[in-house]
C-alpha cells in the first residue's frame, strides 16, 4: 500500500523509526507542535487543510499521528479515501502503547507530568507548564507581566492564577523512554527539570506498538478508527473515544 501520514512533529522520532521498518510506502508530513495551543476547531481546520491538499489518487488511506488531542481531531472529514487515527485521548497513550496502560499509570500516579523525547526536543514552547528565564508561563504562553500589560493589574493576576492553577497539582515527572533516543541526554534533561521543580522523577518504558500498527495497516477497530469517505470524526463518551457520523 501507499499511505500518507500526517503527524504532529512531537512524534517525529517515533514516527520516523516505525516508517523506516514498515512494509508499505509511506509519505510523511509533520505539522507544527504549536497546533496544540490552538486546539479545538482551529487545530482541526489546519489538519483538515492538509488532508484536503492530499492527492487521493496516489494513496489508499491517510494516517493521522494524532489522538483526540484537546478535541483537535473532532470534525475531521475523510474525502476520497479513508482516514485512520488511533483511539486515544492524547499522545501520552500513544507513547505508552495503549490507553489502558495510560489510565492504569495515571490512576497509580496522580499529579504526574509526562515528558518524552519529542516533548523535550520540540515541545519547549508548548505547555503542560514551562519555566523560561525563571518566569512561569501560562498554558497560553503568556507571562504574568504580559497578562498585566494586556488586562491591567487586577484582571491580569486573576487570569494568570486561573491559567496556572493546574500546575500546582503536579508532584511527579515521568519520562517516557521510547527507544529512539541516541543517548541519555533526553532523560538527563527530564531529571534536571524534575529537580528544578521539586518533583519526584520516574522513568517508564514506552512502546511503539500503536505507531507500528498504524503504519503497518494493522487497524483493529478496538484501537483505531477508520473514517470512510464522506464521514467525519465525532466524540464518543465511552471506551471508543472517537467514532464517525
Amino acid at each position: 500500500m501507499r499511505l500518507k501520514l500526517i503527524s504532529c512533529e512531537v512524534l517525529f522520532r517515533e514516527m520516523c523509526a516505525v516508517v523506516a521498518r514498515s512494509p508499505h510506502q509511506i509519505d510523511i508530513e509533520f505539522l507544527p507542535k504549536g497546533l496544540h495551543d490552538l486546539a479545538g476547531a482551529r487545530m482541526r481546520d489546519r489538519i483538515q487543510e492538509r488532508i484536503d491538499a492530499t492527492d487521493a489518487s496516489r494513496y489508499e488511506a491517510i494516517l493521522l499521528g494524532y489522538a483526540l488531542c484537546g478535541n483537535g481531531s473532532l470534525g475531521i472529514a475523510a474525502r476520497g479515501i479513508p482516514v485512520v487515527l488511533p483511539r486515544a485521548h492524547d499522545c501520552i497513550a500513544l507513547l505508552l502503547g495503549s490507553r489502558t496502560r495510560y489510565q492504569e499509570y495515571f490512576d497509580a500516579h496522580s499529579g504526574v507530568y509526562f515528558q518524552s523525547p519529542g516533548w523535550l526536543e520540540r515541545g519547549v514552547d508548548l505547555d503542560q507548564s514551562r519555566l523560561e528565564s525563571n518566569r512561569l508561563r501560562t498554558g497560553a504562553g503568556l507571562t504574568l507581566d504580559e497578562l498585566i500589560a494586556r488586562h491591567g493589574e487586577e484582571n491580569g493576576r486573576y487570569v494568570y492564577d486561573q491559567l496556572t492553577a493546574y500546575q500546582h497539582t503536579y508532584r511527579e515527572l515521568t519520562y517516557i523512554e521510547t527507544g529512539v533516543e541516541p543517548d541519555g541526554s533526553f532523560e538527563q534533561r527530564a531529571r534536571a527539570e524534575a529537580a528544578a521543580r521539586g518533583w519526584q522523577f520516574q522513568r517508564v518504558r514506552g512502546s511503539l506498538t500503536l505507531f507500528e500498527r498504524l503504519v503497518n495497516g494493522d487497524w483493529d477497530q478496538a484501537d483505531f478508527l477508520t473514517v470512510p469517505p464522506g464521514a467525519v470524526v465525532q466524540r464518543r463518551f465511552d471506551a471508543d473515544i472517537v467514532g464517525t457520523a
